[in-house]
């Protein structure tokens, strides 16, 4: 074993004193890809919606509104009525949360209606994130919470009364503070 680091120190002190180190590969350029961040569009990401509503912005939306923007941007992956497509099921829970095979719907798992608006926003439609007006993700908020059975389909949404809710699985996590 000494002989092994006698050579690898002798070999490197050769090649240092030699100048015959391996030189350096050449500089390659990342690809320009993409295009640069506007404060806009950082703007737009870093809003955050609290469980108590702060961050929602102003606006508002109708279940019968929701319902058709649903058809549009949402049925193709998740179903007509919410469940039944590729994607994950939003409505329907038949199991409850303690079944081995649990539905995790936003009615029957979802702890605040707020962070369905704040879901909505940053990442739906698939194709197209971030791209809704307040008003549509008030409304698809207003027509998934009443497809889940938790509002009238008279009911129209906002900050307040979308803050307001109480979600049936609210006291389903626990909250752990930070010291």
């Amino acid at each position: 074993m000494d002989w092994f680091r006698i050579f690898i120190k002798g070999a490197a002190l050769t090649a240092l004193l030699t100048g015959c180190a391996t030189p350096l590969p050449p500089r390659i350029e990342a690809p320009k890809l993409g295009t640069p961040v506007t404060a806009d569009t950082l703007i737009a990401q870093t809003l955050n919606v609290f469980p108590d509503g702060r961050g929602l912005p102003s606006g508002q939306g109708s279940v019968a509104e929701g319902a058709r923007l649903f058809a549009r941007h949402c049925a193709g992956c998740h179903g007509k009525d919410g469940r039944g497509g590729t994607a994950e099921e939003l409505t329907g829970a038949s199991r409850p949360l303690d079944h081995p095979a649990a539905d995790k719907t936003i009615g029957s798992y979802w702890p605040y209606a707020t962070t369905l608006f704040d879901f909505i926003r940053r990442a739906k439609p698939m194709g197209a994130p971030g791209t809704l007006s307040a008003d549509e993700v008030y409304a698809l908020s207003a027509w998934l919470l009443h497809a889940n059975g938790l509002i009238a389909a008279d009911t129209v949404m906002d900050a307040a009364r979308l803050a307001a809710l109480r979600m049936p699985n609210r006291d389903g996590f626990l909250r752990i503070e930070a010291p």
